[in-house]
């Protein structure tokens, strides 16, 4: 299931390994390498996990948690550090943060750690999206026009789920790189036409269908009876 994350790691390396390796698993993901930085960005977007390296500049990952829960934030943070002893671990903890993971780690076990509390979440999407034939399962990262299976992309995958998480909606092309993609992105890069046209090749021309509407001086829109 695809999920957005925000990363806040002062190590440019790991930052870069991190994102990478999140990205490739088909995640939108943010990254600051500072702690007042991570505040505002926690508050502006609903991030669906948090990992936050303790050791950071200009305050460390215990008091930057325990500020985001004294401001009603409550992503599930994961809490990276390369301090093993067991007072750092409960410190951690009873600064609000949902798990610890201590460096070196396998990437493995950091995307197992991040399903583990994506389970503790509260669940508030549905199993299934459905938009007339069009059926699309978030966790099993499957999606079916009618009873054919979809071959889609990671990108692919995550457009069509904003689309149909919205149907029927004008979405401006700066909806759909925030849904889709991650900050990092601009609003001027022409990277969602380019996805709109690769989506419309996978889920409406060969079913000679006509689901993603253009909507001029709009953006695009998933018709809501699927096409």
């Amino acid at each position: 299931m695809r999920v957005r994350l925000l990363v806040v790691e002062d190590e440019a390396k790991m930052a870069a390994l991190l994102a990478r390796g999140l990205r490739e698993e088909g995640h939108a993901v943010d990254v600051t390498d500072r702690g007042e930085e991570a505040l505002w960005m926690a508050r502006a977007a609903p991030y669906d996990a948090i990992v936050l390296d303790v050791m950071l500049p200009g305050g460390d990952g215990f008091s930057i948690c325990r500020e985001l829960r004294e401001q009603q934030v409550w992503t599930p943070v994961l809490l990276l550090t390369a301090r093993d002893a067991v007072d750092d671990r409960v410190a951690g903890l009873d600064a609000g943060a949902d798990d610890y993971l201590v460096k070196p780690f396998s990437f493995s076990e950091l995307l197992a750690r991040l399903r583990a509390l994506r389970r503790r979440a509260p669940v508030e999407r549905p199993v299934v999206l459905e938009v007339g034939d069009l059926r699309l399962d978030p966790a099993a990262r499957r999606a079916w026009r009618g009873e054919t299976e979809l071959a889609l992309s990671a990108k692919e995958f995550a457009l069509l789920e904003v689309f149909m998480r919205r149907p029927g909606e004008a979405l401006s092309r700066v909806d759909l790189l925030e849904g889709a993609w991650d900050m990092a992105y601009e609003s001027r890069s022409n990277l969602v036409d380019v996805y709109v046209r690769y989506l419309r090749q996978k889920i409406d021309r060969p079913f000679g269908r006509h689901a993603l509407e253009t909507v001029r001086r709009a953006g695009y829109r998933l018709r809501e009876d699927g096409g």
